[in-house]
């Protein structure tokens, strides 16, 4: 007979098992290498860390330098860069921008979601707030499933690129894999619940004015 710590590993185990299935399975057919990636209106970069100066990490650089890269290539429009600005301090988008019009993308062509606090947010904030129906998302490939089922869930025509570059940092990537386990757990419950963004706030239009 199963002990109560057996059947909550047990029930664990499963849970975890059923949400690899459900990220692998909506988003199989959906992520692609940069160069065979369809095009697509938006590029929806999601946030990650930024450094006390400003400074995207290799990370965030990264999925910036993929998206720049797709904007040249005509594969999108624009440029939505979602992320953490809870705290004055702290700015994930605004650094985003910052490092993107450095590297030549025009201003006109991004917007900013100040309130991509997770994926989760991000991807219904990208369909709920800034009006987007079909989008490339780019991230780190440990990651791309999550994400792309994600916005697929909420209702975006989402493709994804997956970035490898930044495997060169061993032991950030390892952590950041171990992480995603527990991530993916947490999509499940969050598209079971269907729950609203952190914070959703009024309609933004500027998705639409970097197309124009």
């Amino acid at each position: 007979m199963l002990t109560a710590g057996a059947f909550a590993v047990a029930l664990g185990v499963l849970t975890s098992a059923g949400g690899e299935l459900w990220t692998k399975g909506t988003a199989h057919g959906h992520v692609y290498s940069e160069a065979e990636v369809p095009a697509a209106p938006v590029a929806i970069v999601l946030g990650a860390q930024v450094y006390d100066d400003g400074t995207p990490s290799p990370f965030l650089a990264a999925r910036l330098d993929i998206a720049k890269r797709l904007l040249d290539a005509g594969k999108v429009r624009a440029i939505l860069v979602s992320g953490d600005h809870s705290r004055w301090e702290y700015d994930e988008p605004g650094s985003s921008e910052v490092y993107l019009v450095a590297r030549g993308v025009p201003a006109a062509r991004i917007a900013l979601d100040y309130a991509g606090f997770d994926t989760y947010d991000s991807c219904a904030r990208a369909k709920r707030i800034f009006g987007v129906g079909e989008a490339i998302v780019v991230t780190q490939s440990y990651h791309i499933d999550r994400a792309v089922a994600l916005c697929r869930t909420l209702g975006i025509d989402a493709t994804g690129v997956g970035d490898d570059s930044v495997r060169i940092y061993t032991e950030p990537w390892r952590n950041s894999v171990v992480r995603e386990r527990g991530a993916v757990l947490k999509a499940v419950a969050d598209v079971v619940t269907r729950r609203d963004p952190v914070f959703l706030g009024r309609q933004e239009t500027t998705v639409q004015e970097a197309l124009s």
